[in-house]
């Protein structure tokens, strides 16, 4: 089949293989790297958002709380501001009224929460219980599919720390009255000192970043294909001008000559490859002709 195949067909079948394959690679290539980078992308907002959250949570509990527990038992209300997961959870919540931040997440997902809307779900539940199982074990990073999209989370665990934390979540008993009033003595208590009960989770919304980076990736090799094409284009043209036509001379030339026109001359006065094979034509042709007239004196 490819012995029938003309050499300007199977330079451009040549050039589509080694066209595609440049294609694929490049693509592979280019793909993984814009999804890498968009996937650091989110890790790195992430990160910023909970490190942040973090710091709110550390300065409620060193300066606010110190600052307002004495008045726990003197006020008939409840003082959330205490609580480093109200005001972390509350700072929060501001932040998402900024439209680029509303599929923003922030919860303290607890498994026993004085607050029942820390209260885990399922999945949050299972995420708390690994970092039961595994105390070592730091932060636990995935992909989560929400009502409003595809989120990317990173969930660190928060353990009881603090004796004073066990003030108010050891027994109904030692609770201030007035945290009892506001929520009852149902919940958030039995709590242990150093016992992991809540993991502290922020969900980054990560699939206009992935999309963005396939529109991206489409883009470039959109652009990638129109070059290889322009480049396959001149190539072919180039190879068509300086190397077939010129051997396709030769060829309708030794035809002429093979019939015994000996007035052709193989004329390609370069000093590349194909011009030496033209001279040495051209000697073969003198050589013929020496050779046939020698043979025609004889017979004479």
């Amino acid at each position: 089949m490819l012995k029938k195949i003309k050499i300007g067909t199977k330079f451009n079948l040549l050039l589509t293989i080694v066209f595609i394959i440049s294609i694929v690679v490049s693509g592979a290539a280019l793909s993984s790297i814009l999804q890498n980078r968009a996937q650091t992308e989110v890790i790195s907002k992430a990160l910023v958002l909970l490190n942040t959250m973090t710091s709110v949570r550390q300065y409620t509990q060193d300066r606010v709380r110190n600052l307002l527990l004495p008045q726990l038992e003197t006020q008939a209300a409840f003082i959330p501001e205490t609580v480093p997961a109200f005001s972390a959870t509350e700072v929060f919540e501001n932040l998402r009224k900024n439209e680029k931040y509303q599929n923003f997440f922030y919860k303290e997902a607890t498994l026993n929460p004085t607050n029942l809307r820390d209260k885990a779900d399922t999945y949050e539940a299972a995420i708390v219980e690994r970092f039961r199982k595994n105390p070592s074990l730091p932060e636990i990073a995935s992909f989560r599919t929400l009502p409003e999209g595809t989120v990317f989370y990173i969930a660190r665990p928060l353990a009881v720390k603090e004796q004073s934390c066990l003030q108010c979540h050891s027994t109904p008993e030692k609770a201030p009255k007035s945290q009892l009033l506001t929520y009852g003595s149902e919940n958030g208590f039995g709590w242990q000192l150093n016992e992991i009960v809540a993991a502290q989770i922020i969900s980054v919304p990560s699939e206009e970043v992935f999309n963005n980076a396939q529109s991206t990736w489409l883009g470039i090799m959109a652009f990638l294909v129109v070059i290889f094409a322009i480049v396959v284009i001149i190539i072919n043209f180039l190879i068509k001008k300086t190397v077939i036509q010129r051997i396709r001379r030769i060829e309708n030339i030794a035809q002429r000559v093979s019939t015994g026109d000996m007035s052709a001359e193989f004329e390609d006065k370069t000093n590349d490859e194909i011009g030496g094979l033209a001279a040495a034509f051209n000697r073969m042709k003198y050589s013929l002709t020496i050779a046939m007239d020698m043979l025609n004196k004889q017979n004479e």
